[in-house]
């Protein structure tokens, strides 16, 4: 009866337009009260889920991409990504490619990547003769990939979410060669788009100025290779890395590129401490809803059930693919995280998929959850940038969205896509 209670009320608050953090709480409580448990037990709950140390790196993650944002370091890697792509068919979109990327990188995050580069690029694009649904596409497509880069504090909720089975030096190198494929997938997409419109070629700068923007560009890069050697040679743990990766960037924006003022200094804290809250938020309720799903043994049911499909582990991966897919286009990333993570986890190990690479399938998903309406929260901020609509953008959408399944499946497939690098370096 508590688990009807639990499921039935979660979804009918998501129909009815509750914010999904109060959904998940007010759902878990009308449970414990049909269970007759003291509602002190969910309250404990949450504060235990907030409590990790590991946490700590999150909220340092976060202040490090937005005082990236704000500090000059976009402008940079557009510079760069222009040099080196600018001259190819459609180059301003093969640009865009690449400087969400290396942001994504920087910052860690899809919606902040979006947020820079589409505000400077979608523009740029429409103003050059691209087709604003072109430009939204592009942008929001390429943002995904900051889901897996190095920055990413996603990385840092699934490894607690996952109860500590997946270390976070593993995730780190799990999702580079993942993310370098996302990124192949987005040129092509973008090319043969960019060819089938006719759009124009721009003319090669010289590699003088590939070489100088470049080194422009560098120093805001160089956080990703910090985080990564760091980790990988015991210099500090992925808690400290956010430290300094925050140390870094004010390093670089106030002192190097001199263009973080003051106000900006707190625009960036202000956003951050509201990020921060947002998704400590999320995390305190979904610890009390996993409990409760623990409780009632969903894993086990929803095992059982898959199991009563299929018995084959490439059915199922479909299976659990299409309902990640499907749950994250209602739920916040960090929510899909945390509340799937303990449902599907053993189910992936069950039928071989390692830890690691369940992790960076689940982020594939959420990611592409992020520009699927009806939330695609990505989606509505390229949108509104570009002043088209979702509807116009989503219908040419396809070639785009094709590119990031086709990198899901081999994935979700080829196990060495994510777990060659940790196994090469972390024997």
């Amino acid at each position: 009866m508590a688990l009807t209670v639990l499921s039935v009320s979660f979804l009918l608050l998501l129909l009815l337009g509750v914010p999904v953090a109060f959904a998940i709480g007010l759902s878990s409580l009308a449970a414990l009260l049909v269970e007759g448990m003291p509602l002190a037990v969910g309250f404990q709950q949450m504060i235990s889920g907030m409590n990790p140390f590991s946490f700590l790196a999150i909220p340092f993650f976060i202040f490090a991409g937005e005082i990236m944002m704000y500090g000059g370091i976009a402008d940079r890697i557009i510079n760069f990504a222009k040099a080196v792509a600018g001259h190819v068919r459609g180059g301003l979109g093969m640009s865009n490619v690449l400087a969400c990327t290396l942001f994504g990188g920087v910052s860690g995050s899809p919606v902040a990547d979006v947020s820079a580069m589409g505000a400077v690029l979608i523009p740029q694009m429409k103003k050059e003769g691209y087709d604003a649904d072109y430009a939204v596409n592009v942008t929001t497509h390429a943002s995904l990939v900051g889901a897996l880069m190095p920055t990413s504090h996603n990385l840092i909720i699934f490894s607690l979410a996952a109860s500590g089975q997946a270390s976070i030096a593993t995730l780190i190198l799990a999702g580079i060669v993942p993310a370098l494929l996302l990124t192949v997938c987005n040129l092509v997409a973008a090319y043969l788009v960019a060819v089938k419109r006719g759009y124009p070629a721009g003319r090669f700068p010289g590699w003088a100025v590939v070489v100088q923007s470049f080194a422009q560009s560098l120093p805001g890069l160089l956080v990703m290779v910090i985080i990564i050697v760091g980790i990988l040679s015991g210099a500090f743990t992925a808690t400290e890395s956010a430290a300094v990766a925050v140390l870094w960037a004010l390093f670089l924006a106030a002192i190097v590129y001199r263009k973080l003022t003051r106000e900006q200094f707190l625009k960036a804290a202000a956003k951050a401490v509201k990020s921060t809250g947002t998704v400590l938020l999320l995390i305190g309720i979904s610890a009390m809803f996993g409990y409760l799903i623990g409780l009632y043994g969903v894993a086990e049911l929803t095992g059982e059930m898959l199991a009563g499909f299929s018995d084959k582990p490439w059915v199922i991966f479909l299976c659990i693919n299409l309902i990640l897919f499907v749950l994250g286009t209602f739920l916040d990333m960090a929510a899909t995280i945390l509340i799937c993570t303990p449902i599907f986890l053993p189910i992936a190990q069950q039928f071989g998929m390692s830890t690691e690479q369940f992790g960076i399938v689940m982020l594939i998903n959420c990611a592409l959850g992020l520009n699927t309406p009806p939330v695609g929260t990505t989606q509505f901020v390229g949108c509104t940038i570009g002043g088209v609509s979702v509807g116009t953008v989503m219908r040419t959408i396809w070639p785009f969205y094709g590119g990031l399944i086709v990198a899901l499946m081999l994935v979700t497939f080829v196990p060495a896509f994510s777990m060659w690098l940790p196994g090469l370096f972390l024997k």
